[in-house]
């Protein structure tokens, strides 16, 4: 992401720079990142870089000392975003740890739009200005500081925001995927995301993203105009094969000749349902195809059967900003084996081309695999 030193000269205490990143777009909402002392250069730089690469022009404060982050830290931000041309629109803010102090006595100011604070600390001293925040409100908390917070309680009460607690250590995070992260560190981030997306924006059609990367894939068959629809360091994982890519020039060779060749002729997906969020969309399909060739991703080593097969499938798929980042790729492997003649469902809990299609017709019989059912 692209980045600018901003050398401050102010009359009264502040950062002695602001570093400045901009997302690919050029400009954006503005989004002040609020670390904590504890958290190093890096993991700063880290967390500033996602959020550039979300669509924000991030302004972070530096500083030569070890003190928690002031309110006129953050209000220099405010400042250097309010003067640069590449940020569009309101600004909000993203706080870690000792943070969020400074934060939300700006909020309380009516200088940001909203604040998300991760794991904030010395909330509770803040109480009485809780009531000056008109502005929404996330706090991602260890489960041990939810059950003790004051602050906490009395946002849930005023329904100003939203309180999510963690058992895994997500509400501390910078970086979702980063060295360390614990799995839910990407749910609190989407939370994080819903949350700016509704306030400050900037909002991105998923869903026809998502159509125009498809149609890369299946109908211009074009490897490179699919990466171009991706981040640049992407990943895909077909997750019954553990097949696909990690990183630009790994998934581009996968999809080049692995993927987008060997696909039959006769593929489609009849589609069920699809569900979008701030930062994914969740598509569930029924695939259609008849197995006239080696399908790598699918049935790796397993020569053409020529059998028609129907199954479920779905993708989760998250973009960062306006270009898909990653996606999981689940369906029954099992069914696709029954349906190739590969696997014998004799005596097995597996079900074939029947388990697609009540997902289309519920009313179709259940419970044929439980031996001692009988109908009400």
């Amino acid at each position: 992401m692209p980045r600018r030193r901003i050398q401050l000269t102010t009359r009264t205490p502040a950062p002695l720079a602001v570093d400045l990143f901009t997302p690919e777009t050029g400009s954006g909402p503005g989004l002040v990142l609020c670390p904590a002392m504890e958290h190093g250069t890096e993991a700063v730089q880290r967390a500033a870089e996602l959020f550039a690469q979300e669509g924000y022009v991030v302004a972070v404060p530096l500083s030569d000392d070890a003190n928690p982050l002031r309110p006129q830290d953050v209000v220099a931000c405010l400042d250097v975003l309010a003067a640069a041309e590449q940020c569009k629109g309101a600004i909000a803010a993203v706080s870690y740890g000792s943070g969020a102090g400074a934060a939300l006595r700006c909020a309380a100011q009516g200088l940001l739009e909203c604040v998300a604070c991760y794991q904030p600390q010395g909330l509770d001293a803040l109480l009485p200005e809780l009531k000056e925040v008109g502005v929404p409100l996330l706090l991602h908390l260890q489960a041990q500081l939810a059950a003790n917070s004051a602050f906490a309680d009395a946002v849930r009460a005023s329904q100003k925001g939203e309180v999510y607690v963690y058992s895994d250590g997500a509400a501390g995070g910078l970086v979702p995927g980063g060295p360390g992260a614990p799995p839910s560190a990407g749910i609190a981030h989407s939370r994080t995301l819903a949350l700016l997306r509704a306030t400050v924006g900037p909002r991105y059609d998923l869903s026809a993203l998502w159509d125009e990367h498809r149609n890369c894939e299946f109908v211009s068959r074009d490897a490179d105009a699919t990466m171009r629809t991706m981040v640049a360091q992407p990943y895909v994982n077909h997750v019954p094969t553990l097949i696909g890519g990690y990183g630009a020039s790994d998934l581009h060779h996968f999809y080049s000749r692995h993927f987008i060749p060997n696909n039959p002729a006769d593929m489609r997906s009849i589609p069920v349902s699809r569900t979008v969020g701030a930062d994914r969309v969740v598509n569930e399909t029924i695939l259609c195809f008849t197995h006239d060739r080696e399908i790598e991703w699918m049935l790796p080593g397993i020569a053409p059967t020529g059998r028609y097969v129907e199954v479920a499938l779905i993708g989760i798929i998250t973009f960062r900003g306006g270009k898909l980042a990653h996606e999981h790729i689940y369906w029954d492997q099992a069914s696709v084996l029954v349906q190739i003649g590969l696997l014998d469902p004799a005596g097995l809990p597996v079900a074939g081309a029947e388990a697609a299609r009540k997902v289309l017709d519920p009313s179709l019989p259940s419970n044929a695999l439980l031996r001692n059912w009988t109908p009400p």
